[in-house]
């Protein structure tokens, strides 16, 4: 057996992605060598990145993560703004925030989080940051291209009507090729109905 590249995420309903669609026409214009965008209908809600882990491990990731699933009922999210890592007048990372039940799905991530820790997986440093991530710039991109883009997400506001019900999480795998990466989902996760 050998290794796969994994993860933990929400899935977003396609109208969603339609939405974030929506927000990557008016942002990509004039700006394509500048930021690597990131396909609308890849776009994730990252949990938990695990890396490469060897296949036989799924089986115990899958076991210690479902209990998470089974502590959980269904939440509400929204997205809420556009901003950027750093910030907005050297942006690396261009973002969609989340908004909505955050205390739950705050609390989903560290459950999982904590799941994993016996089978040596490191809990994260940084407090759970919910976002998606719509583009990476490209480290040539100069000062002024920065800035501009800076500008460019300040000024453009997210519709109202984005907002969706999260029920479950998924176990993702992700395959690297030269095109971007492929994500195909190994198990999904239910959230407690009851």
């Amino acid at each position: 057996m050998g290794e796969i590249r994994a993860f933990i995420a929400i899935e977003l309903p396609d109208e969603v992605k339609n939405e974030l669609s929506e927000i990557l026409y008016k942002l990509k214009p004039g700006r394509e060598k500048a930021v690597k965008w990131v396909n609308p209908n890849s776009i994730h809600l990252t949990l938990k990145f695990l890396g490469n882990i060897p296949e036989e491990r799924i089986v115990d990731i899958t076991h210690a993560i479902a209990k998470a699933s089974s502590l959980t009922f269904p939440f509400n999210l929204e997205l809420k703004g556009l901003g950027a890592f750093p910030n907005l007048k050297s942006p690396r990372v261009v973002w969609v925030g989340i908004g909505g039940d955050l205390p739950i799905i705050t609390n989903l991530q560290r459950q999982i989080d904590q799941s994993l820790i016996p089978l040596g997986f490191s809990p994260e440093k940084r407090d759970f940051s919910p976002h998606l991530t719509l583009g990476r710039v490209r480290d040539k991109t100069s000062k002024n291209e920065r800035y501009e883009l800076g500008k460019t997400v300040e000024s453009l506001e997210i519709p109202k009507s984005a907002s969706f019900s999260a029920d479950r999480f998924s176990l993702m795998q992700s395959t690297l090729t030269n095109n971007g990466a492929i994500y195909s989902q190994i198990e999904a996760f239910m959230l407690d109905r009851n």
